[in-house]
């Protein structure tokens, strides 16, 4: 089913893990499933309005998140209620695991924002990132979550995510 289709969207919860434990639960629609990546459209799910410096997210934004199977990152697109589109919000995680009508994911700490305009590329979190040990539990994920932000830098600075999302 594409985002465009006049079928109904499925139900799914997604599910943010962060070391072993549900950070986040939040009901989104299932705009399409291709077996390897998965896309969902999902209202703010956040508790309030949310001021990170750089951007705010409000109530009525909606996010229309693309997971994948294979890759080590989620990308959501982030517009205000009036359709204007802030910007990208990126993820460093796990592959995405769809199990029945849910999707888990788990979160690496790492985060990367690109503004609608591209004139705000930044990383997040990295210092949380470093205090999480990952990288001494688990040195081969900790390699692929860094490749997966380096990755994610490249696209936003090369003009964006619209080739990875098409």
């Amino acid at each position: 089913m594409s985002a465009n289709s006049a079928e109904p969207a499925a139900p799914l919860d997604i599910v943010l893990v962060k070391a072993g434990r549900t950070k986040i639960r939040y009901p989104a629609e299932l705009l399409g499933d291709d077996g390897t990546r998965i896309t969902v459209r999902a209202p703010w799910a956040g508790s309030g309005d949310r001021d990170f410096g750089f951007v705010r997210f409000e109530a009525g934004d909606v996010f229309t998140e693309y997971y994948w199977r294979n890759r080590w990152y989620s990308v959501k697109e982030v517009r205000a209620a009036d359709g204007t589109v802030k910007g990208w919000y990126c993820d460093v995680t796990r592959p995405a695991v769809r199990t029945g009508g849910e999707l888990v994911v788990e979160d690496l700490d790492l985060d990367l924002w690109r503004s609608a305009d591209g004139t705000d590329v930044r990383r997040l979190d990295e210092d949380e990132f470093a205090e999480s040990g990952l990288t001494q539990r688990d040195p081969e994920a900790a390699s692929a979550a860094l490749a997966a932000l380096d990755e994610l830098e490249a696209l936003a600075r090369a003009g964006g995510f619209e080739e990875l999302l098409c």
